[in-house]
């Protein structure tokens, strides 16, 4: 399986762009001064160099979230039957499980490969194409991956935190791991091969509705009970992100975490 000469120009447009914006984000904050060693220090260990980039960018996805996604993801949420909600939220889920197991497989992780395996042949065919989560109900628990966690196992530092725009929390490796995991992805690559790349869209599209509704609470209360809600979405992004790196065991010895596809657990898992 390939990806269509369209295709890999857009990935490669995309990759330029990206490297734009680390460009252009590389020196916007200011150092603290050798003299003041607390601040220097502070400096380091948030590791966000770009934050007042990172901040602006922040602000303009919490609008765009504010005009669009979280009103559609309200009514989704209030007007769709639960039952259909879970259907939907069980089939991006299965949609999701090759893409899962590949990034077992380059992590050497063999038992968790046959678990996601295992549990996409069944969900695939019991499971009714996945609307149904029959392995759950048998006792066979999912997980997640991604290639940021793959080079992280890998021993790729994660560099400085990021605010991407659309895609939110983020660091230059995971950055490029979310670029790699669109390029392998083989839904992606069916749907580009087959003339059907409006369905990547709409998988995208439902994935990040059906995420935001399933933790509309939690980012509401988030919101209202922070200080400052963009350092809350920093610390608390990093702390999942070690939390998935090490396969929940936060004393694994393992690179600095950073990017995950929320601060918070996976759509996929929050309903179960």
């Amino acid at each position: 399986m390939t990806l269509s000469l369209r295709q890999s120009e857009r990935f490669r447009a995309g990759i330029l762009l990206l490297a734009g914006f680390l460009f252009f984000i590389s020196g916007c904050a200011e150092i603290p001064p050798s003299s003041d060693p607390e601040a220097l220090a502070e400096f380091h260990e948030i590791n966000d160099p770009a934050e007042p980039a990172n901040r602006t960018i922040f602000e303009i996805n919490r609008e765009l979230d504010s005009a669009i996604l979280k009103p559609v993801a309200t009514l989704y949420r209030d007007q769709t039957p639960q039952f259909f909600q879970d259907r939907i939220n069980h089939a991006l889920a299965n949609l999701r499980a090759p893409l899962i197991l590949i990034n077992d497989l380059l992590q050497f992780e063999l038992d968790r490969a046959l678990a996601t395996l295992a549990r996409f042949m069944v969900n695939s065919s019991w499971g009714l194409l996945g609307l149904n989560d029959i392995a759950t109900d048998l006792g066979m628990e999912g997980h997640d991956e991604d290639f940021g966690q793959t080079l992280a196992v890998l021993g790729v530092v994660d560099g400085p935190y990021l605010m991407l725009p659309l895609f939110g929390p983020s660091n230059p490796r995971d950055t490029i791991g979310l670029a790699i995991d669109f390029l392998i992805n083989p839904f992606n690559i069916w749907a580009a091969n087959t003339g059907r790349e409006y369905a990547a869209f709409a998988r995208t599209g439902a994935h990040a509705v059906d995420m935001r509704a399933g933790h509309m609470e939690t980012l509401d209360a988030l919101e209202k009970d922070s200080f400052d809600f963009y350092a809350s979405i920093r610390s608390l992004y990093r702390q999942r992100r070690a939390n998935e790196i090490s396969n929940g065991d936060p004393s694994a010895n393992l690179p600095t975490p950073g990017l995950s596809q929320v601060p918070f657990d996976k759509a996929e898992n929050s309903r179960k």
